[in-house]
């Protein structure tokens, strides 16, 4: 039971702040509960869906289906909050005067949040999927499924409420600096997912270079820890990083800083090249 709690724990955590960061980053969106609420339905139907046909789905592609499809997940997920963090760090200090000029491009009909829907979709499927796996597994063992039941609940009831407090402290941050606060979280957790992703391709055969651990800082740091809990989820710490995760990871924070920057200047350029008087819009 212990062990289902932590192993289901460490997956709702990674889940609940990831939502929670989105939450915060979309602060002032109108609907936005209702949007995050659908995202996370979705993700664990379709976690749940995953689950249940994933004999199937493992035995596809030479036996590396799921791999395929972990990899698939990862690779949007990336690719949704790489869009994010580059235009929230160039449309965000427009909005950042007032919190709920964010949403009003959504009030008005202009623009369908389905963004947000999908990469919290995609963060709930993933960690959702690998949950009900383990616990379908444990349950079939010799610790009996009451046992696990108990456990994965107060993993998720314990992971839920660390998650709920992160986001209540980043509620807190000042609206002037909550789009920096929420952008370097997000910008953080697409380079964990790069370095995941890059696991998959490697356990899928598809990358077969540097796959050698470039260090062990388990005697430092546990990733299993309480406190290696949390920076795995926060920021994607691994105790026995391939170099290939390591090479991902700097990728995509070079990527997301890079893109930024440039967008950052394209707009600068075109604000400067339209006469004073003239609207922007």
């Amino acid at each position: 039971m212990f062990a289902t709690a932590i192993i289901v724990f460490r997956e709702t955590l990674e889940a609940a702040l990831f939502v929670g960061i989105m939450a915060s980053a979309t602060r002032g969106l109108a609907g936005r509960n209702r949007w995050l609420i659908a995202g996370v339905l979705a993700g664990c139907a379709g976690a749940l869906a995953l689950a249940a046909g994933a004999e199937y789905i493992s035995e596809l592609a030479n036996g590396v289906g799921q791999d395929l499809v972990n990899a698939g997940i990862l690779l949007a997920a990336f690719a949704m909050l790489t869009w994010h963090c580059v235009w929230i760090s160039n449309q965000g200090a427009q909005a950042a005067a007032d919190a709920r000029a964010l949403g009003s491009s959504f009030r008005q009909g202009r623009r369908t949040p389905w963004a947000l829907v999908i990469v919290v979709a995609l963060s709930v499927l993933r960690e959702g999927a690998e949950m009900v796996l383990f616990v379908a597994g444990y349950a079939a063992g010799p610790g009996g499924a009451t046992g696990t039941l108990v456990g994965a609940l107060a993993g998720v009831l314990c992971g839920s409420a660390v998650g709920g407090v992160i986001y209540l402290g980043l509620s807190r941050v000042p609206v002037q600096r909550m789009f920096a606060v929420t952008n370097a979280l997000i910008l953080l957790l697409a380079a964990s997912i790069a370095s995941q992703l890059a696991r998959a391709l490697s356990q899928a055969g598809l990358i077969n270079l540097w796959g050698q651990p470039l260090w062990d800082t388990s005697s430092l740091l546990r990733i299993d820890s309480p406190v290696g809990t949390l920076a795995h989820a926060l920021a994607g710490y691994e105790a026995q990083p391939t170099g290939i995760q390591l090479a991902f990871y700097i990728m995509a924070l070079l990527v997301i800083i890079g893109g930024s920057r440039w967008v950052r200047r394209s707009q600068a350029r075109r604000r400067a090249a339209i006469p004073i008087g003239v609207p922007a819009g």
